[in-house]
């Protein structure tokens, strides 16, 4: 008798990956798009949205229609992108696919980035949900992903680093766009990166309408697939992909259907960008290996990691590299850090006169319980477990800070920190930090006072 199965195994390792695959794009739970003839037809001969006057129409895909419309009010051109549920979506299905939809909306509104479309307002249309957009006159990525658009390496990288800022700065707040591809990366007449679709693309991981997966699987992660966990690593795979296609005009993983292509994805990797283009420099090719690592805790970490080695990479395409260029490099990465975020750009360069960064290996120990040393570590990638007693009780990652009670209170180390993965670290010195200006130390009290109310309340929360 064949040993019974374990309750942790996943859905594809019991089913077999081919079989699993195939269930899942031809399977009975499919649900069509959104976009079917009765959907086009009603918006035939639309004319005006609320108070929008529609132009012309900008395109369409597997979840809308896109306009471009005149406010009439503000006197500017906007984008408006229009859905709804399938024609044959039960009530209950329609109501939570509009429930999503503005509640995605209302997230991607808050984001406020010079290099992310800004979206002004959502609301109803007749039956249509519609989001009222920044317009962006320009094009994008796509045509750069073709033989005869094929940008400079500088160009390239210029491009990718501006769009792993942008994520960056959508991840801090609490958002990943799940649908990073060249067809949601714009560049304007000004050459100015806008990502597109925020929010938006989030809808066709979260909603419940379908598993069908939505549009072209080219970009999406390994674990989008095996439908795991889908956080920020997952949106630096998808630029991997993103930055594969603009340096060799060919996608990484391609196939004669979603089936094909997404077995790619998940199984095999794809032929270097070296052998596609041997004058591109190795380091560049070791990036991208990297940043399509099939295994997240082998990818980049964040997408700010990314962005800086791509940096180091432009660096080395320049003729004349100044020693302020790599020094604003590590400011501008960390200031980046959700710690540092009310500090000004030269208070972090004092500080970093004067801290050392580390890299530690995943699985060693940064910091034991009962040592005594002062000084703190703020984690600028990976993550750290925190244990006391062998127990564990915490998990910290970018943008956190720990070993700071030793510094206020004197006392030896209270917990063991572990690298949980490969992590890069900022250690302050507590000797240093006293000698620095009293607006230093009351920033850095500031964000001490703000991870123990945080730590506090997550604590009360464990017994309630």
């Amino acid at each position: 008798m064949a040993e019974k199965e374990s309750e942790n195994t996943s859905e594809p390792e019991k089913m077999g990956l081919t079989r699993w695959l195939s269930v899942k794009l031809l399977g009975k739970e499919r649900v069509k798009s959104p976009v079917d003839q009765s959907f086009i037809r009603d918006l035939d001969d639309i004319k005006m949205v609320d108070r929008y006057e529609i132009t012309e129409k900008l395109g369409q895909g597997n979840m809308g229609i896109v306009y471009r419309a005149r406010d009439p009010y503000i006197k500017r051109d906007v984008s408006i992108k229009i859905s709804r549920p399938h024609s044959e979506a039960s009530s209950e299905i329609a109501e939570k696919y509009r429930e999503s939809f503005f509640r995605e909306a209302q997230s991607a509104g808050k984001l406020l980035h010079p290099n992310i479309v800004a979206i002004y307002d959502a609301g109803m249309y007749k039956d249509f949900c519609y989001i009222t957009m920044e317009y962006v006159n320009g094009h994008t990525l796509s045509r750069y992903c073709l033989k005869d658009g094929m940008l400079p390496l500088t160009k390239v990288t210029e491009i990718i680093v501006t769009v792993c800022k942008a994520l960056d700065y959508a991840h801090q707040n609490g958002i990943v766009h799940r649908d990073i591809k060249p067809s949601n990366i714009m560049i304007n007449e000004s050459g100015d990166v806008k990502i597109t679709d925020f929010g938006i693309a989030k809808i066709k991981a979260d909603h419940t309408i379908s598993n069908e997966i939505i549009g072209s699987p080219s970009y999406i992660s390994p674990e989008q697939i095996r439908e795991e966990e889908v956080d920020s690593i997952s949106d630096v795979f998808s630029v991997g992909c993103v930055l594969y296609e603009l340096l060799t005009c060919e996608k990484a993983f391609t196939g004669d259907n979603h089936f094909a292509i997404m077995y790619k994805i998940t199984n095999e990797s794809p032929v270097p960008v070296k052998e596609l283009r041997p004058e591109i420099p190795k380091v560049m090719d070791d990036i991208v290996r990297k940043a399509l690592a099939k295994e997240k805790n082998r990818r980049y970490q964040t997408c700010m990691d990314l962005a800086y080695d791509l940096r180091i990479a432009l660096r080395g395409l320049k003729d004349v590299v100044t020693k302020k260029e790599k020094v604003d490099d590590v400011i501008d990465y960390v200031h980046n850090i959700q710690f540092f975020s009310s500090f000004t750009r030269d208070q972090v360069h004092r500080i970093l006169d004067t801290a050392s960064i580390i890299k530690v290996s995943a699985g060693n120990v940064i910091m034991n319980e009962g040592e005594i040393d002062d000084s703190f570590f703020v984690i600028l990638s990976g993550r750290a477990t925190v244990k006391k007693n062998n127990a564990t009780i915490a998990t910290i990652q970018r943008g956190e800070c720990f070993g700071e009670m030793a510094y206020l209170s004197g006392d030896s180390r209270v917990a063991t920190v572990t690298a949980e993965t490969d992590c890069i670290l900022l250690k302050i010195s507590s000797m240093l930090l006293d000698k620095s200006s009293k607006d230093l130390q009351l920033l850095f009290l500031k964000r001490f006072s703000m991870t123990l109310l945080k730590r506090l309340t997550v604590s009360l929360d464990k017994y309630k």
